[in-house]
């Protein structure tokens, strides 16, 4: 009787999980609410969609920037502070201070977007005011969704 209840138990557990998730991006939290909504800039309130190319095809890429596709864009901030930016698929993010060239950030955290969204990593750096350059690397797709993402 215990086997029994155990593989029910098993098989259960995807359909429950499938179910819970068959509107991705629906219960995003207020940090990630621009998630939905289409942008030309990298801001809080807006993700913006970027066209993939050849790694070796953008100029000032990073040193550790991996092989693939890549995409870029400036950005600037205006109010110090912790801020993350939230890829729609597994690759690398670097921010670098100014508009070109320069090292690329340290980030101070990084992880998963939350469970039921298309987000799929989201790394945090510091950053003070200024203009500043993301370069996503290591990417495999046509095009790259990003968002700035406030606070921690």
């Amino acid at each position: 009787m215990l086997l029994f209840a155990a593989l029910l138990l098993v098989q259960t557990a995807p359909a429950d999980q499938a179910t819970a998730c068959k509107a991705a991006d629906a219960s995003l939290p207020t940090a990630l609410t621009g998630w939905t909504a289409p942008g030309d800039e990298l801001t809080p309130d807006k993700a913006v969609s970027l066209d993939t190319v050849d790694a070796v095809a953008l100029k000032g890429l990073p040193a550790g920037a991996k092989p693939g596709k890549a995409a870029t864009i400036a950005f600037r901030i205006t109010t110090a502070g912790t801020y993350g930016i939230a890829l729609d698929q597994p690759g690398w993010i670097d921010v670098l201070p100014g508009a070109t060239g320069g090292t690329a950030l340290t980030s101070v955290a990084h992880g998963h977007g939350p469970e039921c969204s298309t987000i799929k990593k989201i790394v945090r750096f510091k950053l003070d005011p200024g203009a500043y350059r993301l370069y996503v690397t290591g990417l495999a797709q046509p095009k790259a969704k990003v968002m700035l993402v406030v606070g921690e």
